[in-house]
């Protein structure tokens, strides 16, 4: 591997952690950078144009956004089709789905209010609590995500419990017989829940087991760095160049467009359309900062409009 990765995140994000275990799981280098749990975050809108969500990829001037398709950068650099969301199928590809969805958001409503309360006192302080409770409302506003709450959580969770408990009463791991990308999805929404209870997940012994068989995984080789040497490794590359793009894309390539997420964070980042693929689209930002960057989102789940 030439590449070096950056990695954007904080450290209690669900879906960082999805990555950060991807990273261990290909016993793979990669460069970290901490970032605040809710915006303005200086380490990254200069660099994204302003998109909302974390965790964030960079290599040299190409930014990546959302975990999925950094779980198909990662694969590419680890050469682990293990690590490719796109390469899962069956059953597996059902609980991904499952627990990336409404499981996600049942995690935290099924912990105890009071409960969650403490932990994010704990965690942020009360000034930081305010902000990140803010911030979260906010952040589900304009979009089509509508959370599960009170019971209909709680069977959110149950329904994941059952799959998952059949699922590995044949295989030791989501995928099968080896680790994968299925097994990190599935987990990170369940290490939300536990993180935010501060209680060991209550779950048959078999989820439990395979729950610490993933956790101990770890993280792989990570090295802490600081933002200017994020900006320094943006500024002194080139995109790369972009593949070609589909014959029926929804804007002409080279229009002005805003992509946002569709289901949450519906924040925009404005650029100039690069490419489209049947699972990527590539914006072409220029800066006074770093010149040309390329920020690549997926198509699933995200509009582009042009301007």
């Amino acid at each position: 591997m030439t590449e070096s990765i950056i990695l954007h995140h904080y450290d209690n994000s669900p879906y960082a952690e999805k990555i950060r275990l991807m990273f261990g799981l290909s016993n793979m280098p990669w460069s970290s950078l901490l970032s605040p749990a809710w915006p303005p975050r200086p380490n990254l809108d200069p660099l994204t144009g302003g998109y909302r969500r974390i965790p964030v990829a960079q290599i040299g001037a190409d930014i990546f956004c959302d975990s999925t398709l950094i779980a198909q950068e990662v694969a590419r650099l680890s050469a682990s089709t293990a690590l490719d969301p796109t390469a899962v199928d069956g059953d597996a590809l059902e609980l991904m789905k499952q627990a990336e969805g409404q499981v996600f958001f049942a995690a935290i409503a099924t912990v105890p209010p009071l409960r969650l309360i403490t932990t994010m006192l704990q965690g942020f302080g009360p000034i930081g609590t305010y902000r990140f409770i803010k911030d979260r409302i906010s952040l589900l506003k304009g979009g089509a995500s509508r959370p599960p709450k009170g019971d209909k959580a709680k069977v959110v969770m149950a329904s994941l419990f059952y799959a998952l408990d059949a699922r590995l009463d044949g295989f030791a791991w989501v995928g099968g017989d080896n680790p994968s990308v299925a097994d990190l999805a599935v987990f990170h929404p369940l290490w939300l829940h536990v993180n935010c209870n501060r209680k060991p997940l209550v779950a048959s012994p078999r989820i439990q087991q395979w729950y610490q068989r993933v956790e101990n995984i770890g993280h792989g080789s990570r090295t802490e760095i600081a933002q200017a040497d994020a900006f320094k490794a943006a500024r002194e590359s080139q995109p790369r160049q972009v593949p070609a793009s589909v014959a029926d894309s929804p804007v002409a390539i080279g229009s002005a467009v805003e992509v946002a997420p569709i289901d949450y964070g519906v924040v925009p980042v404005a650029g100039t359309l690069a490419a489209v693929t049947e699972t990527r689209i590539i914006v072409a930002r220029e800066t006074a900062d770093f010149g040309t960057l390329h920020v690549h989102f997926p198509r699933a789940a995200y509009s582009i409009v042009a301007k």
